[in-house]
């Protein structure tokens, strides 16, 4: 991966470009959601299992701590281990951060309740894991369904299809909104008219407490094709992450006022041979990092996911610098 930098003057010898700073994150593949913590490190989860682990932004290496959540999303007890919830994204409205599964079916298009999870965690009272906030809420699916702003959108169709089926369906961003209070989701399949699709959450502290959900606002945004893989709000400004519904393909870093229907396009970074899927931003840092969802990276010629040993699995970082605001 490399990134580019901004042509120079004629005049002038063209400087080469800066190398990413990458930092490598040990103990898992999958990184998907993550939130951050003050002291510059944060907790991300990884969508291979149900495992929240916090990381050193700035070093990497082993997680500082981890906390498996299977129980308390009440998931049912498998002969190995609990099934995977799928967890796609996470934000954080303090004091409580929130988590989202991906709200699809299997690769294999087999249908899979596991997967219908949104949930709320907050610290601990000595700080050193995390407590659920009421219950996990396994009813967006059809709250999404049922709401007539999303009608147009074929989300009923799209439900019953794998999610990286063309017209699948499959969520994996969410940040939260200026006001505070509102979350925004975003999903990475389906792509009405070929455009990616978001959808306001209006009382997520409420579905902890087992009320449904009050959905806001559906939207349209032209990432080029591509679908949504994560959001952030960042000093003032959305960030997205856009990439193809089926992996195949490099994603784009893309900034967004929340007004406008074409996100701006990041220029000068280059995320080939990159799969990011997460944001860890800092509003004390001059960089943002994003986080690799690594999972079928070859690692002593076996797909990291597929390791049977835990240590040696390992997911990618890069902090990239963006340019100031116009």
């Amino acid at each position: 991966m490399s990134a580019v930098l901004s042509a120079s003057p004629a005049t002038q010898k063209p400087k080469a470009p800066i190398p990413p700073r990458v930092v490598t994150f040990e103990g898992a593949c999958d990184a998907s959601g993550a939130v951050v913590r003050g002291d510059g490190s944060f907790t991300v989860a990884d969508d291979e299992d149900n495992v929240i682990r916090v990381y050193d932004g700035k070093t990497g290496g082993r997680p500082v701590s981890t906390v498996d959540l299977s129980a308390g999303l009440e998931l049912p007890a498998g002969k190995k281990k609990a099934p995977e919830a799928d967890i796609e994204a996470a934000t954080e409205l303090p004091p409580l951060s929130f988590w989202l599964s991906s709200h699809g079916r299997k690769s294999s298009g087999k249908l899979d309740a596991n997967r219908f999870r949104f949930f709320a965690t907050r610290a601990s009272e000595d700080g050193k894991t995390l407590v659920f906030e009421g219950k996990p809420y396994t009813r967006l699916l059809e709250d999404l369904l049922a709401a007539p702003q999303l009608a147009p959108f074929g989300l009923a169709s799209a439900s019953t299809r794998a999610p990286k089926e063309e017209g699948g369906l499959n969520i994996e961003g969410m940040t939260a909104m200026a006001d505070g209070k509102t979350l925004l989701i975003g999903f990475r399949n389906p792509l009405p008219q070929g455009k990616a699709l978001t959808v306001e959450l209006l009382n997520p502290t409420e579905l902890p407490q087992g009320k449904s959900a009050r959905l806001g606002a559906a939207r349209l945004l032209d990432l080029g094709g591509l679908g949504i893989r994560a959001i952030s709000r960042w000093r003032g400004r959305y960030l997205f992450i856009g990439g193809p519904i089926a992996g195949e393909g490099t994603s784009r870093l893309f900034t967004w006022e929340g007004k406008a229907e074409q996100p701006s396009v990041v220029d000068g970074i280059d995320l080939t041979g990159f799969n990011p899927e997460a944001f860890a931003t800092f509003e004390d840092k001059e960089e943002i990092l994003l986080l690799s969802d690594d999972g079928s990276r070859l690692i002593d010629g076996v797909e990291c996911k597929r390791l049977q040993e835990p240590s040696k699995k390992r997911f990618r970082g890069v902090w990239v610098r963006l340019p100031a605001k116009p």
